[in-house]
């Protein structure tokens, strides 16, 4: 009986934890997006309706970075990619939040987005959300890619996916990842230990 009442408690706790309001307001693609969002968390969303950023959103996250913070989450693709790259250029300071592309996919169907990922992914993905520090120093070089077998060559796209999801920096293809390891003060020590891991599970495969 006691052990029952402690999991129920325990599970009330951590709803309530999860329900907290985020302060930081989130940017999304779309109204399917926001949906998802307030499945997961209790949040305030910035919908950009599409690709093609107009000047009147941008205003609005600028607010919103100025006044509580704004946490970019765009879809795990080329126009997701692109809008936050609009974004970020024009407003300092933004956190970022990414899905993998596996958890972007929906259960069935075609698509992929922040609308088909679960409560439990986009939690993980906005209490990883990370700052890009455009003014950082280099400390993995483009040979150091090159070498781990990120650029170029069999299977350096599925190594930088790999590499995207376990150091949170989402998925890039060879020519942005040099750079994003850098805005995201990537340091040696875990760029090394991530490729460790992603060796050790590519020989158990």
């Amino acid at each position: 009986m006691f052990i029952q009442e402690l999991i129920k408690a325990l599970a009330l706790f951590c709803m309530e934890e999860t329900m907290k309001k985020i302060k930081e307001i989130i940017v999304v693609e779309g109204k399917d997006d926001t949906v998802a969002i307030k499945r997961a968390v209790n949040a305030d969303t910035i919908e950009t309706n599409g690709s093609a950023v107009n000047e009147s959103c941008i205003e609005q996250v600028r607010l919103a970075q100025k006044t509580r913070g704004a946490i970019i989450f765009t879809d795990p693709d080329f126009p997701g990619q692109k809008i936050r790259n609009i974004i970020s250029e024009q407003v300092k300071g933004c956190k970022h939040a990414f899905l993998t592309k596996k958890e972007a996919l929906p259960k069935s169907g075609r698509g992929i987005g922040v609308e088909h990922a679960s409560p439990e992914a986009i939690r993980n993905a906005l209490k990883d959300a990370q700052l890009m520090d455009e003014e950082a120093s280099e400390e993995i070089s483009q040979q150091d890619l090159i070498d781990a077998g990120l650029i170029g060559g069999s299977g350096a796209k599925e190594r930088r996916e790999k590499l995207g999801s376990i150091l949170k920096i989402g998925f890039t293809n060879g020519k942005q990842l040099y750079k994003r390891l850098k805005m995201f003060q990537i340091s040696t020590e875990a760029f090394e230990k991530a490729m460790v891991q992603i060796i050790q599970e590519e020989k158990n495969e």
